[in-house]
């Protein structure tokens, strides 16, 4: 079966032209989107990967209807593939896995996005060895910035209180179990079980 996806990224925009063409491509079901394209939650995106059986083709309009960047494509298009279904893109010729060519032009694209990954992750790398060695160390700061420890004086003195329940502490004063108890541990208050 045939499925279109179409997305425009903000509700005043018109999926018409979309939605015609993916019918004229034929087919059979399409998927509507009034989303930005870097949501990472799609729910018409995740509805339709659900969906897909093998032997299936996801028709889009074009590559940025689909994904955000190579490598989220990269990742769509092993979901696809990992179903037994393919891609093509009407106006990007180049992306057709149906064909052996698309597979081919497909898996080249998907290697240069793997090698820039790689040499992202080897600047970093290096660039947090030259800081290491002038001293300097990266990540978040050591301990509670200011308005968390004060979030954990109000925590240690409610528990210790004992008037609230947890689940109530933690409404209270707007942080999860797991944070409150970091709090908890922060102000070194012996946590009963």
């Amino acid at each position: 079966m045939k499925i279109g996806y179409a997305r425009v990224s903000t509700q005043s925009q018109s999926l018409n032209s979309q939605i015609d063409a993916l019918k004229e491509a034929g087919c059979e079901r399409i998927f509507k989107e009034k989303v930005s394209g870097v949501k990472a939650e799609r729910v018409e995106l995740n509805r339709m990967l659900d969906m897909i059986r093998e032997g299936d083709t996801i028709v889009i309009y074009k590559l940025d209807r689909l994904a955000r960047s190579m490598r989220h494509l990269v990742d769509l298009v092993a979901q696809i593939e990992e179903k037994g279904a393919n891609l093509k893109s009407l106006n990007d010729a180049m992306v057709d896995t149906t064909t052996a060519q698309g597979k081919l032009v497909f898996n080249i694209f998907a290697s240069i996005a793997e090698f820039e990954r790689n040499l992202i992750s080897e600047r970093t790398k290096a660039g947090l060895a030259s800081a290491k060695k002038r001293g300097r160390v990266g990540g978040r700061p050591k301990g509670l910035s200011k308005e968390a420890k004060s979030k954990a004086r109000m925590a240690a003195s409610l528990y210790k209180n004992k008037d609230l329940s947890v689940s109530q502490i933690c409404e209270d004063i707007g942080v999860s179990k797991a944070t409150l108890y970091k709090y908890l541990r922060f102000m070194e208050v012996e946590i009963g079980v």
